[in-house]
């Protein structure tokens, strides 16, 4: 039992990481956050970055975590 249950686990957690990922990716392409506002403005970089960080992580909670 234990053995399918971290598979299991392995498998959701794998699933998550890259619709993450995935999800990030969109959002900055989507936002227009580019290495070039990263230098020249990274406070406001690294807020919004925070900011589509969160968004991805409700996503994916709400899509596969608590599915």
């Amino acid at each position: 039992m234990s053995g399918r249950l971290n598979s299991y686990l392995t498998d959701v957690e794998e699933q998550a990481q890259e619709r993450f990922e995935r999800l990030i990716d969109g959002m900055k392409q989507t936002q227009g956050i580019t290495e070039q506002l990263k230098a020249e403005n990274a406070l406001e970089w690294v807020g919004r970055m925070n900011n589509i960080r969160a968004c991805a992580m409700e996503i994916v909670n709400k899509e596969i975590i608590f599915a």
